[in-house]
């Protein structure tokens, strides 16, 4: 299998985390870490659930690899992740020493490898990393236009009901 193939099949287990994710009302985010061809660890966002806003799928997926191998250092692994990470998990993924990160989808408003910063390639660092920008970016980018839609559309219908609920006590009170 080339290094193409290989890409696509983790960023397909980083986008069933973000589906995970999607499933439980959290922003559909995915990552997997990746060790000699082998899944070693796997998460999605759980800020909501967890009310705890480090709770990002890539902080959690360094975390996971770092306890399942007895290091801080991620250094021979490659973090694939479903959306181009924040600035808090691009310092984490530098201070973890992540060799190779490969995303989906860019962040306009938040990402901190290609879109506003290039955290991940600044040599002012002691560390810098390969990147791959755009593994499965429609799929990626589609499970949270989908999302956010969904979101989106579940807030006006609650809005239209509570408008329906006060009309009804309104009309009550007369």
């Amino acid at each position: 299998m080339n290094i193409f193939e290989k890409d696509r099949l983790f960023m397909q287990e980083a986008l069933i985390e973000a589906k995970k994710a999607g499933a439980l009302g959290e922003v559909p985010i995915g990552a997997v870490i990746i060790y000699n061809d082998k899944i070693i660890a796997r998460a999605h966002n759980l800020r909501e659930t967890t009310q705890n806003a480090v709770m990002h799928a890539e902080l959690m997926a360094i975390q996971e690899a770092c306890k399942k191998i007895g290091s801080w250092r991620l250094e021979e692994m490659t973090l694939y992740v479903t959306l181009e990470p924040c600035p808090m998990c691009a310092g984490a993924i530098l201070q973890s020493r992540v060799p190779r990160v490969v995303y989906g989808a860019r962040d306009s408003k938040a990402g901190c490898v290609d879109s506003l910063y290039h955290l991940l390639n600044d040599s002012r660092f002691n560390h810098e990393c390969d990147v791959m920008e755009g593994m499965l970016a429609d799929e990626c980018g589609q499970v949270l236009t989908d999302f956010f839609r969904a979101l989106r559309e579940r807030k006006k219908a609650e809005k239209k009901a509570r408008k329906l609920a006060q009309s009804f006590e309104d009309s009550k009170t007369e």
